[in-house]
């Protein structure tokens, strides 16, 4: 139980901290509503159990440094320009505005679409993500004795799912509150551009330091 606890803390306290996955959360959330958003938070969450089902059954090819590994961290460089790009472009605009007596049909139909388009966006920003892969490759890492057998890493994979996907949309629905949006309705436009550049410095970042890694090893 001690290991278990020790685990489950070092797994939230990642989820504090701000990423690619947060942004693209509270955009959609803040442009479309928390119900759009719950697609990208299932994405994100689907993602995470990809790589904690690889880091559990001891898939290495993503280990630090390996070829796969570095094809991840610039195909994730590419995703992350292009998300910043997106929040630039559509800063300040919501994507489910619709006539008040717009057909009630054609709002589920559309509301579907975005919902669907934002897991996928959602599961491109998890599985694209490299620090997501060490990561529970680390706490992979950390299970010991009776707690590595088969049983123990279910119980494992499943908290960590489920506590992604919950915190996720526990962000999105909070975000999304109407009175929230209403008090910083003004800012949200400077917030979603703000958070674009933030996508962008971090895509920068690892392709400064990727280029900088190959210089040095030549």
């Amino acid at each position: 139980m001690q290991q278990f606890l020790l685990i489950a803390t070092a797994h939230f306290l990642a989820l504090l901290s701000p990423g690619p996955d947060f942004f693209l959360i509270a955009r959609s959330s803040a442009s479309s509503g928390w119900r759009i958003a719950s697609g990208a938070c299932l994405g994100i969450a689907l993602a995470n159990g990809v790589f904690i089902v690889a880091a559990f059954v001891g898939f290495s090819a993503l280990s630090a440094g390996s070829p796969s590994f570095i094809a991840l961290q610039l195909a994730g460089c590419l995703y992350l320009l292009y998300l910043g790009w997106l929040f630039f472009r559509h800063a300040g605009s919501n994507s489910l505005q619709f006539a008040p007596g717009a057909d009630v049909q054609r709002r589920e139909s559309v509301a579907a679409v975005f919902w669907l388009r934002a897991a996928g966006m959602g599961f491109l920003s998890g599985i694209l993500n490299p620090k997501n892969a060490l990561f529970y490759a680390s706490l992979a890492a950390m299970l010991t004795g009776a707690n590595a057998g088969t049983g123990w890493k279910a119980i494992y994979g499943i908290w960590m799912f489920t506590v992604v996907l919950l915190w996720d949309l526990l962000v999105a629905v909070l975000i999304g509150n109407k009175a929230v949006l209403r008090r910083f309705s003004n800012a949200l436009s400077w917030l979603e551009r703000f958070s674009g550049v933030v996508l962008i410095l971090l895509a920068a970042g690892v392709i400064t330091t990727l280029a900088l890694d190959y210089g040095t090893s030549r």
